[in-house]
């Protein structure tokens, strides 16, 4: 009971914009996945960097923070995403996203421009995603 009751708050604190629910694997190798870009690739970071990768098509994981307040600073990402059909994960730490992508503040939303050596580890993340939206859609 005790579960299931924590289960519901969680979900119940879960911003609008976050129609699914990632696993803690999958959004942990999110930021492990940003930081090997950011080594040996390329990242955007912040909300307004991401949003242009996103619409100039350059994009090739968005990684969206679900503790962002005002929500709607990020709440269009991924409605602009599925248009363009750019994979994008929610994270549950905007402080963890930024130490991921190498700087010192929390930022909202990054992206991957150039993957790097994170080329295996984008593709799985992408294909999780993925079953966990025909998951939610079924």
């Amino acid at each position: 009971m005790i579960n299931s009751a924590l289960e519901r708050v969680r979900l119940m604190s879960r911003p609008f914009y976050a129609k699914i629910e990632v696993p803690k694997e999958v959004a942990d190798a999110a930021y492990e996945a940003l930081q090997i870009a950011a080594q040996t690739g390329s990242v955007r970071k912040g909300t307004n960097e991401t949003t242009k990768a996103v619409e100039r098509g350059q994009a090739k994981l968005v990684v969206i923070a679900e503790d962002v307040d005002p929500p709607e600073v990020v709440a269009h990402l991924p409605i602009i995403c599925e248009e363009r059909k750019i994979p994008y994960v929610f994270v549950p730490n905007k402080g963890k996203l930024g130490t991921s992508c190498g700087i010192d503040v929390p930022a909202a939303s990054a992206c991957i421009t150039e993957v790097g050596d994170a080329v295996a580890l984008i593709k799985e993340i992408s294909g999780r995603i993925e079953e966990l939206k025909k998951k939610g859609r079924s």
